[in-house]
């Protein structure tokens, strides 16, 4: 038996090569069955696409879907079943805006909205799932019936037909080249010789097996191609589960409406409220201005008294001083409250003034000139000091 088959897959690999490079004919069908061939050619097809376009339109996300499938694929390989369902759209907007509804508190008009809106998108991605269950049901897996159990029977007898074709039409050509006349033989002489040698029994063996092959290839396309009722039937359970789910969102619809319009006027005739921005007193922060009022009422405290301007020395040796110069002082004319505006109170500070503008341009440039101007300007300060120690 394993000759036998080896040497009828030789005869048809020879059959093959033959038509498709040297020209030979085969068994030509009629068009009804070419005709029946392209309708199930196109059928497989149309099965195959409808599936794959039908699962992209309930779950369109693709990354959502390869996830699922990575999910499902592992969960096969480690023997733990996982149930891993699709984020329809509208949940996922549903979520979202409770989340932040309930962040914003429901004392207000537009969170209450949100919530509202929310639970209606919650609602509709309920009704999505039990679409994508129905269509499954009443439309995938037929289509999956339909292509893993009569489309693959019917391509095998398709297939097995090609096969038993080539066989036959081997065997066939081979025997019509087996009856041939020598070329030196005399017709008188000349006898019959068998180039092939294949028995007639081998031929009508192959003739009938390419009979039969033929006639389940029909009786299999014209069943397939032939179930229109079934096949409507699906179509219509599947636009009847699209009208159900686009009805029940249509309500829910109206009814978010409806609550929306109504908290539309709500909003409407709440009276507006009257905002007063707070102060920095009505906070109790301290502005610079408290900071100022304060240090001058301590200031003008008797612990906290300012030494007079230019005053280098203290009360004792002021009064020292002008007894010394035969200048009387009494207890209410202290050093420390001489206030005079005078040229020379005058001449001291741009003096001042001048000695400040000097040192810091002087540090800044030269270190050896400071060092050397800057006890000369001090002593004439000082000095000025002492030649009017009374002018204020």
């Amino acid at each position: 038996m394993a000759f036998a088959g080896l040497k009828k897959q030789i005869n048809k690999a020879n059959q093959y090569v033959t038509e498709k490079m040297g020209g030979a004919e085969g068994t030509k069908l009629d068009l009804d069955f070419v005709e029946m061939e392209r309708k199930t050619d196109v059928t497989c097809e149309l099965v195959e696409e409808l599936q794959t376009k039908t699962k992209e339109f309930l779950q369109p996300n693709p990354t959502a879907r390869a996830k699922m499938a990575a999910v499902k694929g592992i969960s096969k390989l480690s023997g733990q079943a996982k149930s891993n369902t699709y984020p329809q759209p509208e949940g996922v907007l549903g979520d979202c805006m409770l989340l932040y509804g309930k962040k914003l508190g429901e004392d207000s008009v537009f969170a209450q909205c949100l919530i509202e809106m929310g639970e209606a998108l919650k609602q509709m991605a309920d009704v999505k799932y039990s679409l994508d269950d129905n269509i499954k049901q009443s439309f995938l897996e037929p289509l999956h019936h339909l292509q893993t159990k009569d489309l693959k029977e019917v391509m095998h007898h398709r297939k097995k037909l090609q096969g038993r074709r080539l066989d036959f039409d081997c065997k066939r050509r081979r025997q019509a080249k087996g009856i041939l006349k020598g070329p030196y033989m005399s017709p008188s002489h000349g006898s019959p010789r068998h180039g092939a040698h294949i028995p007639d029994d081998e031929i009508r063996q192959a003739e009938e097996k390419f009979a039969e092959s033929l006639t389940l290839a029909q009786i299999g396309m014209f069943n397939l191609l032939d179930n229109d009722v079934e096949q409507v039937a699906q179509v219509s359970f599947f636009a009847e589960g699209l009208l159900e789910y686009h009805q029940q969102c249509t309500e829910i619809l109206k009814g978010l409406v409806s609550a929306l319009m109504e908290k539309k006027e709500e909003a409407v005739n709440r009276p507006k409220l009257e905002f007063v921005p707070k102060t920095l007193a009505d906070l109790q922060i301290e502005g610079i201005h408290d900071l100022n009022h304060e240090g001058g009422s301590r200031v003008g405290s008797p612990e906290h008294k300012p030494p007079g301007n230019l005053e280098l020395f203290p009360a004792g040796a002021n009064a020292q001083r002008s007894n010394n110069g035969n200048t009387t002082l009494t207890a209410h004319q202290t050093p420390t409250h001489r206030h005079i505006d005078t040229p020379t109170r005058r001449h001291t500070t741009l003096l001042q003034t001048s000695v400040t503008i000097i040192l810091a341009n002087y540090s800044r440039t030269f270190w050896f000139p400071y060092a050397i101007l800057g006890p000369l300007l001090f002593l004439l300060y000082t000095e000025h000091e002492l030649l009017f120690p009374l002018a204020y």
